[in-house]
Formats: C-alpha cells, sequence, structure tokens
C-alpha cells in the first residue's frame, strides 16, 4: 500500500465524475487536496462535505482558461510545495467532423493541452519546493483512449453522438504534451505522466442509454465499463512514491479496448 501522507494536491475539474474520484482518492490516501471548479459555491459545498468524512480538502475556486484566475490562486499559495498536480479539467462536446465548428477545436485546446502548460508553468517553483523537501513531485494528465484511437462509430446509434474529432485531437495533443514535460522535467525528479480512460459513461448516461451501455461492454475485453474509482486509483499510484520510477508513461485504463 502506498501513502500520500503530508502531500499536496491540485486537481483540476474536481467537480466532475472523474474529478471528484481523483480527490477523494488521493486524499484517501492521505493528502491535502485543492478543489479546483469555476463555482466558488460548489467546490466550497464539496470540501465541506469531505471535511465531514475526516480527509482534508480546499476549495479552489478559479477558471483554468483565465490567467489572471490562474495567477491569483498561485499567489495565495505562495511559496508552499505542491506535491502534485492533476490535471483533468476538460471542455467540449459530442460531434461529427462534418458538423464541428472551429470553436470546438479552440475550445478544446485551450482546456486539454493551454491549461495544462499554464497549470504547470505557474506551479512549478511549488512542484520544485516538494522535490527539494520530499524527493517527489508528479504531474498527472488525464487524456482518453480516443486521444490513441478513434471511436468505433458502429458502437453508437448516431455517429454525432461520438466523441467528437476534436475531443481526440486535444487529448491526443496532451499525450505528446506530457513526453516532452517528462523528458524536460524529469532530471529535476520531476514526474509526469498521463492516463487514457476508456468507456466510463457517467451514472446519468447508463441510465439513459442502456443500449448504448451493452455496445460498449461488448467492445471491452474485461465485459464492463470503468468505475470512476479506478482512475482515482490509478492517479494516485502514479502521484506517490511507488511510482517514483514512472516517467513519461501513456498509461490505458480501458479494460483492455486498445489491446484489440
Amino acid at each position: 500500500m502506498f501513502s500520500l501522507a503530508d502531500k499536496t494536491a491540485l486537481v483540476t475539474g474536481a467537480t466532475g465524475y472523474f474529478g471528484l474520484s481523483i480527490a477523494r482518492e488521493l486524499m484517501a490516501a492521505g493528502a491535502g487536496v485543492y478543489l479546483n471548479g469555476r463555482d466558488l459555491a460548489t467546490v466550497t459545498r464539496l470540501a465541506e462535505d469531505f471535511a465531514k468524512e475526516g480527509f482534508m480538502a480546499f476549495p479552489a475556486a478559479f477558471d483554468i482558461t483565465h490567467v489572471d484566475q490562474v495567477d491569483e490562486f498561485f499567489g495565495r499559495l505562495g511559496a508552499e510545495p505542491l506535491d502534485i498536480l492533476v490535471n483533468n479539467a476538460y471542455a467540449g462536446g459530442a460531434g461529427a467532423v462534418e458538423v464541428a465548428d472551429d470553436d470546438g477545436y479552440r475550445e478544446s485546446y485551450e482546456v486539454a493541452v493551454v491549461a495544462a502548460q499554464r497549470l504547470v508553468r505557474r506551479a512549478l517553483p511549488n512542484l520544485r519546493a516538494a522535490r527539494a523537501k520530499r524527493g517527489d513531485a508528479a504531474v498527472v494528465n488525464i487524456a482518453s483512449m480516443y486521444g490513441v484511437v478513434s471511436p468505433d462509430l458502429r458502437v453508437y446509434p448516431d455517429k454525432h453522438g461520438a466523441n467528437a474529432a476534436f475531443y481526440g485531437a486535444a487529448k491526443a495533443a496532451l499525450i505528446q504534451w506530457t513526453r516532452y514535460a517528462a523528458c524536460e522535467f524529469g532530471p529535476e525528479g520531476i514526474r509526469f505522466n498521463v492516463l487514457t480512460p476508456g468507456a466510463f459513461p457517467s451514472p446519468e448516461t447508463q441510465r439513459r442509454s442502456p443500449d448504448l451501455i451493452s455496445s460498449l461492454e461488448k467492445k471491452i475485453p474485461l465485459g464492463r465499463i470503468g468505475k470512476a474509482s479506478e482512475i482515482g486509483g490509478v492517479v494516485a499510484f502514479l502521484a506517490s512514491p511507488t511510482a517514483s520510477y514512472i516517467n513519461g508513461a501513456t498509461l490505458p485504463v480501458d479494460g483492455g479496448w486498445t489491446a484489440w
């Protein structure tokens, strides 16, 4: 078992399906976690709820696409060590290449790649402080299997309901950006890794679209869709000293989807 005791993490997009699980697993391993989201009331309520469970959670309300808000957060953080940064936030929707507009591509790239770059650049002094104080610092990026393969449109009842090409393109860019960062900062002992989650439909989608879930499960060697905790647990592992020699890795968490 690994421990994140005395470590501090920032999770972007912490109010979403993946984000909540990632934050919970990091806290369960002992870390204090800044919960990032755009709405102050939401992240404050979540932090209070986690605190009632005995976890260390702190609201971090800012929009990662706004430079001034990012700077304000790190200004408040000051010189405190930041052991773990999880770039999880994403903005975008479904759609086919035929109908996707330019704004979809711009928005996806801005949140998936440009904001990750912005956060890492701003967090570097804090990551370096963590490395100097505790011997390790880690950045974990959340991409997608659709940054590696394209959707099988036979699975989707309507091609316009599949993940859009701009989604996959942005996630593919994040995967490659992670490799660059791993090589640049590896000599400093700051590790960068990226996950490529597979089929993790939200509970709402599972309720609303049972036929889609059945089709997805037939594509997965394990025969089932993923649970959010199965992302959070892997993030906690990669962020821990147990994974201290893992750097620049692209880790599929897809039940074997991309093994076909």
